[in-house]
């Protein structure tokens, strides 16, 4: 299994303002075209080489790990799919009943939705319908 990869954002804390008290952005360059006063260069600098913190009296700017790597989880707290299994022999399988109660209870909008959805799976883009094999079967009440 493949290691995602570090993904890094640029926070800058505000010291002295009331509206906010930090922003965060997707990199170095967006921080620096909204705020012209920081220099790209300066800030690049303090950022990945010494990886320490750029602090002035009003900001401070980090860089800060958005994906880091996984902790391995206790198994009880692991997730378990658990199967839902009905047996019934061949014969006695009214699987055409369940079915039909099944869609009974879904409203006709629903109903339709389902089979616009199956429809949509089964042909390719810009392919329409041929309505000479659909047959129309009236459902029982």
């Amino acid at each position: 299994m493949s290691e995602l990869p570090n993904k890094r954002v640029v926070i800058i804390h505000w010291k002295k303002r009331d509206d906010f008290s930090f922003e965060v952005f997707s990199n170095l360059k967006i921080l620096c075209s909204n705020y012209p006063e920081f220099n790209y260069n300066t800030l690049n600098n303090y950022l990945s080489k010494a990886k320490t913190a750029y602090e002035n009296d009003s900001v401070r700017i980090e860089r800060k790990n958005l994906i880091s790597k996984t902790k391995s989880v206790p198994s009880q707290f692991t997730r378990q799919i658990v199967p839902v299994v009905h047996r019934s022999t061949l014969k006695d399988a009214k699987e055409n009943n369940d079915d039909f109660d099944f869609w009974k209870l879904k409203s006709a909008i629903q109903r339709l939705a389902a089979v616009t959805f199956l429809m949509s799976q089964m042909l390719q883009k810009n392919e329409r319908m041929d309505k000479n094999i659909v047959r129309r079967i009236k459902m029982k009440a």
